[in-house]
C-alpha cells in the first residue's frame, strides 16, 4: 500500500485536525487526518487515498486520526465472490420494480426534499434535519473525482438517491438517502446491494463502505455484506463478520 510520502501523494498535505466529539461513540473525542490541497486530488489520487483509509466528505478528504483510539476499521466489500444472502434476496425481490437512473451531479429539489425527509425521519436532533440547500449542496454536492448520483424510482415516484465514486478499484458508497416511511423495502440494504451489482456490470473488484465500528450499533449493517475486508495495521484483511473482530 502507498505510504503517504510516495507518489501520488508526494504533493499533497496532511495535517491533523483539533480534537472533536465522536459522532459514533458518545464521550469520546475524534481527530482526523485531512489531505490537502483538494484541487490536487482527482480520481487516480483520490483512489491510492480510499485504499490508505481515507474518505471524503465534500471535497474535504479525510481519515480517523485518534490520539487513543483505533476503533474505526476501513472496509470493503469484495464484489465479485459476494452472493446475497436469504434476506438480502427477499429485499432485491422487494425492490426488482424499482427503475434506477445514473446522472452527474446537479442540484434537484426534488432531491432535496427527499433529504431533508429522510433526516427528519432518521436523524432527527441530529443536526443535519435542519441542513439548507447551500449546507446540502456542499455535503453531497461538491466532487473533485469522478461522482455520479443514482435515482431510484417506482413508477416515477422518487424513493432513494445514492451518491457513488468512481475508483481505480471499485466504487466508493459516499452517502444514501431514501423514503424512511417504507421500512418494509430496507432500501438503504437495497442501495448498497445495488452498487454491489453494479461493480460486478463493470468489472470492478470492491465497494467500499467508509468505516465501521464494533461498539457502533448503527455501523453494524455493514456485516451483512460478505465477504467483506477490513484495513488492519496498513493490510486489507478478510473479515468473517465485523462483530466478530476475527480477520482470516
Amino acid at each position: 500500500m502507498s505510504k503517504l510520502n510516495d507518489l501520488p501523494f508526494a504533493k499533497l498535505q496532511f495535517y491533523a485536525t483539533a480534537p472533536y466529539p465522536c459522532s459514533y461513540l458518545p464521550g469520546r473525542l475524534a481527530r482526523s487526518q485531512v489531505a490537502t490541497p483538494s484541487y490536487l486530488i482527482d480520481s487516480p489520487t483520490y483512489s491510492h487515498l480510499v485504499a490508505a483509509g481515507f474518505r471524503r466528505s465534500g471535497a474535504f478528504t479525510y481519515r480517523p486520526y485518534c490520539d487513543n483510539c483505533h476503533a474505526c476499521t476501513p472496509v470493503r466489500v469484495v464484489a465479485e465472490a459476494f452472493e446475497p444472502n436469504r434476506s438480502q434476496r427477499r429485499c432485491m425481490k422487494a425492490n426488482s420494480g424499482l427503475t434506477t437512473r445514473v446522472m452527474e451531479l446537479k442540484y434537484s429539489h426534488e432531491h432535496y426534499a427527499l433529504y431533508r425527509r429522510y433526516q427528519s425521519q432518521r436523524h432527527a436532533g441530529g443536526g443535519m434535519d435542519h441542513d439548507s440547500r447551500e449546507q446540502y449542496s456542499h455535503f453531497l454536492l461538491q466532487s473533485n473525482v469522478h461522482t455520479r448520483l443514482v435515482e431510484f424510482r417506482d413508477h416515477g415516484v422518487l424513493r432513494m438517491v445514492s451518491i457513488m465514486d468512481t475508483l481505480a478499484d471499485g466504487l466508493s458508497s459516499v452517502y444514501t438517502f431514501y423514503d424512511a416511511q417504507q421500512p418494509q423495502l430496507s432500501l438503504g440494504t437495497y442501495g448498497i446491494l445495488w452498487q454491489i451489482a453494479e461493480a460486478k456490470r463493470r468489472k470492478l473488484a470492491h465497494v467500499y463502505l467508509g468505516y465501521w465500528i464494533e461498539e457502533s450499533r448503527k455501523m453494524s449493517y455493514k456485516g451483512n455484506f460478505q465477504p467483506i475486508e477490513g484495513l488492519v495495521n496498513g493490510l486489507w484483511s478478510r473479515i468473517k463478520k465485523p462483530a466478530s473482530g476475527q480477520v482470516i
